[in-house]
């Protein structure tokens, strides 16, 4: 489409929204929730096919004063707790599924090839998980129960340790970000490698729907936390390498509060992984293949929903003016 063809089309929304953005008049939050959706559309067109033109410094400019608007002497309100769960990190998720798609192909290749290097060479695991991991696994083997290693420490003692463990990995994920894209992809890779070897290792056993039914039980959530994380991490460093438009700063700062939000509501995730570790996925046996599966189904039922079709829904319909850009 000509650039001329374009504006003439979608100038009026454009006008209409920089006229509310300067009056005091209370206008209704799903019109305005629309417009502002309009617009950064519009600005993300405009970057792709007018990447030289004024236009983009234009719209870029209109959906800068927009976000000032909302947030300048903003109050918080009571709803703020809720709205965070039920909106922010939805509408952080909604414009970061490139970059947990990123995150989830960089998890998968890293699984596979951590699974072809096992099958390569048996001692592979030992080398990525270690001798005495790896020892204990196979004699817990030897005595007729494989995953044993989920009853080896008391309750309470294993969930205050995992549950520590899992934020911390999700952190550094995050936080390695900041030094650029490439640390948080290479934790992510090392984590799928690491994935990979040990399914290899129950493969090799004949042991592969026991192993995936039961490490999935706690791990759909687990796993799926890390790479959330991942993109979250990417998100932070994409934001700092790939400002756009925006200067340097503006866009780091923009990045750092998007993915900041979803590291944050990464840590119910966590905390849930945690506890089925600990208390459910010792009695692996006894929940049978029913059992693990229901719990795996619902697992991941929740993930792609929350992070991805409801986030979805969410940008279809507007958001809030509230929250909207937040």
């Amino acid at each position: 489409m000509k650039e001329i063809v374009f504006i003439k089309k979608n100038e009026k929304y454009w006008k209409e929204f920089e006229t509310i953005l300067n009056s005091n008049k209370n206008v209704d939050a799903d019109h305005l929730a629309s417009l502002y959706i309009h617009i950064t559309d519009d600005l993300s067109y405009a970057r792709t096919f007018y990447q030289d033109s004024p236009l983009v410094s234009y719209l870029n400019g209109i959906s800068l004063k927009a976000h000032q608007s909302i947030y300048k002497n903003k109050k918080e309100k009571r709803s703020r707790f809720k709205d965070f769960w039920k909106y922010e990190v939805p509408l952080a998720m909604a414009k970061s599924h490139r970059a947990l798609l990123y995150a989830f192909l960089i998890f998968m290749t890293a699984t596979v090839i951590g699974l072809f290097s096992q099958s390569m060479n048996i001692d592979f695991v030992r080398a990525i998980i270690g001798d005495g991991y790896v020892n204990m696994t196979e004699e817990n083997i030897d005595q007729g129960d494989p995953l044993g290693v989920y009853r080896s420490a008391s309750q309470s003692s294993m969930f205050i340790g995992i549950s520590t463990n899992n934020v911390r990995v999700s952190f550094l994920v995050y936080v390695f970000g900041i030094l650029g894209t490439i640390p948080s992809a290479y934790i992510l890779f090392q984590n799928g490698i690491m994935v990979g070897a040990f399914l290899g290792f129950f493969i090799e056993r004949g042991l592969t729907s026991l192993a995936l039914g039961t490490i999935f039980i706690h791990g759909a959530l687990e796993l799926s936390a890390i790479v959330i994380a991942g993109a979250a991490g990417i998100v932070l460093g994409n934001s700092f390498l790939f400002p756009g438009t925006y200067s340097r700063m503006t866009s780091l700062q923009e990045g750092a509060k998007r993915s900041l939000k979803i590291i944050i509501g990464l840590v119910p995730v966590f905390i849930v992984a945690a506890l089925l570790e600990s208390y459910v996925t010792r009695h692996y046996l006894v929940l049978g293949n029913y059992g693990r599966g229901v719990i795996i189904i619902l697992s991941f039922a929740y993930i792609i929903w929350y992070y991805i079709y409801y986030p979805l829904k969410l940008k279809t319909n507007g958001y809030p003016d509230r929250i909207t850009n937040s």
